[in-house]
């Protein structure tokens, strides 16, 4: 049998998470494998609504989607595309006075974090954002946050991987995954065996079992977000939207489309889910009211995905507390579109000099876990590389 290939991490998962550790450890000259089973971005990564948002966020989250939204910035630099990003606004309706008063005690809660969020009331709103609905009261404005094409941004954040030297396959499904003590060997079903110091966990809503694996039994549940594109009209909204609750959210693209989501639908097998029926009807009926302009509009595709959530809503990221080299980056819980390329900076970072830049505490695995699980004290492998993977991206 061949001998498995030498490398410094394994990264298991292509998503946006995935891909993005990957760019960072190759552009600091690690030796790196992203292995996806099926294509990069074809699952949450890609078929999320592609908002670009900080506004809403938890606290907890705050500092990790700001590092984001610089890497967000030169985007084109980062991964070779724009991505049909565009720093529209992200503009946050709300359908009650109790609404609004939990708007008005996010910007205060937020500030400090560098959102500059600007509240409107029902005059205000109405002045700027004449096409908002009667049943919107006021609204809160982040100027800077945005939204994408995820079906393109997720995607090239491995083609740039593997532009700056990592070694990136699709259709390669992990098999077995082992630890010798010294490091961990893993295998896919086409036959390659690969060997490495780090495993990186990027599996999105697949990866409680490798989690349990390591003794890290996590309670993930999968979610599937029922998602519409309508026929193209024309432009009136000229910012991404959400809604102070949940319900529904909604952008308008340049050629006219309307891309809403709100609710979930179901799986139709462990990889593949569709919006149903109720799901869209309940998009459709929100947007008439808010959306006023909507009314009466032909959806020409509908769509779904399969999401991981926690309990808490919180991600976990960062180093296992059961097993040395190894990393976590999951849970996302639908809003890991914006804080990925962050959230894989700061994989590689714990790879590249043992800790990272923004602080993950929140994020760790050991929330869930009870203290007879964990090691006494997490030791790491050696750094890969002296200096931090946040000094060469601007």
């Amino acid at each position: 049998m061949s001998q498995p290939v030498e490398v410094d991490a394994v990264i298991i998962g292509g998503g946006i998470v995935g891909a993005s550790a990957a760019l960072f450890l190759a552009k600091t000259g690690q030796r790196v494998a992203l292995l996806e089973r099926d294509f990069f971005g074809s699952h949450s990564s890609g078929v999320n609504y592609g908002g670009v948002r900080r506004q809403g966020r938890p606290l907890s989250q705050l500092a990790l989607s700001q590092r984001a939204h610089g890497l967000w910035n030169d985007l084109p630099g980062l991964i070779g595309t724009h991505g049909e990003y565009l720093r529209s606004g992200h503009l946050k309706l709300a359908r009650s006075d109790a609404d609004m008063a939990a708007l008005v005690a996010y910007e205060q809660a937020s500030r400090g974090f560098g959102l500059t969020l600007h509240l409107l009331d029902r005059a205000q709103l109405r002045a700027r954002f004449p096409w908002a609905g009667d049943v919107a009261v006021g609204a809160s404005l982040c100027a800077d946050d945005g939204h994408a094409n995820p079906r393109l941004v997720s995607p090239a954040f491995a083609v740039a991987a593997r532009r700056a030297g990592a070694q990136v396959f699709e259709q390669a499904q992990v098999t077995d995954v082992s630890h010798d003590g010294h490091a961990f060997e893993v295998r896919t079903g086409s036959g390659q065996r690969w060997r490495a110091p780090w495993l990186l966990n990027c599996t999105g809503a697949w990866a409680a079992a490798l989690a349990e694996q390591f003794g890290e039994a996590v309670p993930l549940r999968t979610g599937h977000p029922a998602m519409l594109v309508t026929e193209p009209l024309p432009m009136f909204m000229d910012v991404s939207t959400g809604v102070e609750g949940g319900g529904i959210y909604a952008r308008q693209v340049a050629r006219g489309n309307c891309v809403l989501g709100g609710g979930q639908g179901f799986p139709l097998d462990s990889n593949r889910a569709r919006p149903g029926q109720v799901a869209i009807l309940d998009i459709l009926r929100n947007a008439a009211e808010l959306y006023p302009r909507l009314a009466g509009a032909q959806a020409i595709r509908t769509w779904s995905g399969t999401e991981g959530y926690l309990p808490d809503r919180e991600p976990v990221l960062g180093p296992s507390s059961t097993q040395p080299g190894l990393l976590h980056g999951f849970g996302f819980a639908g809003s890991g579109f914006q804080i990925g390329p962050a959230a894989g900076e700061a994989l590689a970072q714990i790879v590249c000099s043992g800790t990272s830049q923004v602080a993950l505490d929140a994020f760790s695995i050991r929330r869930f876990q009870s203290s007879s699980q964990r090691l006494p004290q997490f030791v790491s492998p050696a750094p890969a590389a002296p200096d931090g993977v946040g000094n060469v991206v601007p």
